[in-house]
């Protein structure tokens, strides 16, 4: 008896929360009742506008003396020769652990330079983890290539990019003389404060994008060597006498 009386308040209560639903037409063109709407449209100021709450009067603060903003890691070279000398001793290369594959550049239907990096696929081995990590940084220091160093050094490293060819005084070529000479860190000092006529590209690049443009400078270097390997290496002349056995050659690793 009781859940029927329970059931028909409820019927009722439902029937009168409808009536006044239906009762109510909502105007869908004027916005909703806002609860505190300051929580919901806080005052903005913007970077260089005028700010009453501090003491300067600025919005835009200076740092705290001596902080390091997240992934910027300070570096204490200057730009000078001494220094750039100095970084290629101090500045080691995170991907110079093992010896870096061969660079080839292609192109594709376009005309458009691809960089392919050459090695084994990932697997559980830690050196081949490595390696495809390496290669990663290649492909990735070959994409930024494409877009900020072929106008002028052109797309082999032989310093004949369009610019150069306009008029600009060219570059020296990557792939030979004194750049092959370099070590990764004195590079890293070049990419970051220029020299010469390159202007410095740490406002463009980041830290690991640069070492990705050495590792793929560092390749195309160790393509152009094995090309001139092969083409100064004598031909074999044909002969019909049977091959006379030749000791092993024992290779001697990186010093």
């Amino acid at each position: 008896m009781i859940l029927n009386r329970t059931n028909t308040v409820l019927a009722v209560l439902l029937l009168f929360v409808a009536a006044i639903a239906l009762a109510i037409q909502p105007d869908h063109s004027r916005p909703n009742f806002e609860f505190l709407p300051e929580m919901k449209h806080s005052p903005a100021s913007k970077a260089y506008a005028a700010n009453p709450h501090f003491r300067n009067g600025r919005t835009l603060q200076a740092p705290v003396a001596g902080t390091i903003a997240r992934g910027d890691l300070p570096l204490y070279f200057a730009a000078t020769k001494e220094d750039a000398v100095r970084a290629s001793e101090e500045l080691q290369n995170p991907y110079a652990k093992k010896e870096q594959p061969s660079i080839e550049t292609t192109s594709d239907d376009a005309g458009t330079p691809i960089a392919a990096a050459t090695g084994k696929a990932a697997t559980s081995d830690p050196e081949a983890q490595f390696r495809q990590r390496l290669q990663a940084s290649v492909q990735r220091g070959g994409d930024v290539y494409q877009v900020l160093c072929i106008s002028c050094h052109g797309p082999q490293g032989a310093g004949d990019g369009p610019v150069a060819k306009r008029g600009f005084p060219p570059p020296p070529p990557l792939t030979t003389g004194k750049s092959a000479q370099m070590k990764d860190g004195q590079l890293f000092h070049i990419l970051t404060y220029g020299q010469g006529s390159m202007a410095p590209m740490a406002a463009q690049l980041a830290r690991e994008r640069r070492w990705d443009v050495i590792n793929y400078v560092r390749g195309m270097q160790r393509a152009a060597a094995e090309k001139l390997k092969q083409a100064s290496a004598p031909t074999a002349t044909p002969t019909t006498e049977p091959a006379k056995p030749q000791p092993t050659d024992i290779k001697e690793g990186n010093q």
